[in-house]
């Protein structure tokens, strides 16, 4: 099974090197020297990481047969993907791998269907889960322990325990209205101070 581990980014210096934003929970193994990526485009690849280090919290890789700037720069964008055990899991039962998580029912605790996962978003800040409903449109949910209080593979389901208007619109507390009416009250009582 192919995985997306990361994706290439600006170039750093003038001998080859490029950022990366990782996309994997084992950045040593996944990204390590001597590893080769199958990309995307294709026709970039394979690529065989020949070096690493962490710059101001930041993976910079150099692949073989990149020597300067404007090779790394001809690289930027590239997905980088590894072939990965399908029974592989990460060692922490509270971590998952995307093609883990794909296709699940998403549910609430009550059994109310919300729809499936079609999509992991990473996000600097979470990852979200991208939900089909059954009516076809597309639902957002954080993946937070907060939120996603369950992840059952042999069910495969995925319980969730939305706030208000999270998923649906209708039930959302309309946060202006709430400001209004604290403005107004305010404005009363500044303008019975006034008087």
């Amino acid at each position: 099974m192919q995985l997306v581990v990361g994706r290439i980014g600006r170039a750093h210096g003038i001998k080859g090197e490029v950022t990366v934003e990782v996309r994997t929970d084992d950045p040593e193994l996944r990204l390590g020297p001597g590893a080769v990526l199958a990309t995307d485009p294709a026709g970039v690849g394979p690529l065989t990481i020949e070096t690493g280090r962490v710059h101001s919290g930041r993976l910079l890789l150099r692949f073989a047969g990149v020597k300067d700037r404007t090779g790394a720069e001809a690289l930027r964008n590239t997905l980088l993907i590894a072939d990965v055990d399908p029974e592989e899991a990460p060692e922490d039962p509270e971590e998952f791998y995307d093609h883990q998580l794909m296709d699940l029912d998403v549910v609430t605790a009550d059994g109310t269907e919300i729809g499936r996962i079609t999509e992991i978003a990473h996000l600097p800040s979470q990852d979200l889960f991208i939900v089909e409903r059954p009516d076809g449109s597309e639902v957002m949910i954080p993946f937070v322990s907060e939120i996603v209080t369950e992840i059952d593979l042999d069910a495969q389901r995925a319980v969730v325990d939305p706030p208000p208007g999270l998923i649906d619109t209708d039930q959302a507390e309309v946060a202006s209205s709430r400001d209004a009416d604290a403005e107004s009250g305010a404005e009363d009582d500044a303008a019975k101070g006034d008087a």
